[in-house]
């Protein structure tokens, strides 16, 4: 199973974030359905046994909820010196939303999937470029939405999410959702 934990995003924001989209040559955008915050992708071959000792562990996770505040856009990687390969929706800073990764990393890694390898960078993914060189259009895009911030929104659970990849895109399950306090 390919595997990730995540925070959902109420359906209204998503709409608004939906309504970003620009015309990028080459740019792939994220559906919808799929926005969320990733706090750690598993990978993509876990096996199906590890699922209940996962959901088990993942359930000890007590923390209160929080709100969080959606700021910007940005492109990975960060940057003129190299082209963008992802658009996405950043996140202000938030300390309950870090503490919250590091509570599920601390978990995962306890069940001895490897550690992150990377710092923590909350973001919603909006669009995934295919092209190799600079685009006005990228730098069109990030001018014009720079200013994007909507209301913020109160995260009161944490879900463990399966990922199908298909020709139209992920498709995600949730597996179990995770209440916070």
């Amino acid at each position: 199973m390919r595997l990730f934990i995540a925070v959902e995003l109420p359906d209204a924001l998503k709409d608004q974030i939906a309504r970003l989209k620009m015309d990028i040559p080459d740019a792939s955008w994220t559906r919808r359905e799929t926005y969320h915050i990733t706090l750690r992708f598993l990978g993509d071959d876990i096996a199906d046994s590890r699922v209940p000792d996962l959901k088990n562990a993942l359930s000890q996770i007590q923390l209160p909820a929080f709100d969080v505040t959606l700021q910007g856009v940005g492109r990975f990687p960060p940057g003129a010196k190299k082209p963008a390969r992802v658009l996405w929706v950043g996140i202000a800073p938030n300390p309950p939303l870090i503490a919250l990764y590091r509570a599920v990393e601390t978990t995962v890694t306890g069940l001895n999937f490897p550690p992150d390898d990377h710092d923590f960078s909350g973001h919603i993914t909006l669009a995934r470029l295919k092209h190799f060189k600079p685009e006005a259009s990228v730098d069109a895009f990030l001018s014009k939405q720079g200013d994007f911030r909507p209301e913020p929104f109160h995260a009161d659970a944490f879900h463990l999410f399966s990922s199908t990849l298909t020709p139209q895109g992920a498709r995600y399950t949730t597996l179990a959702s995770f209440p916070l306090a």
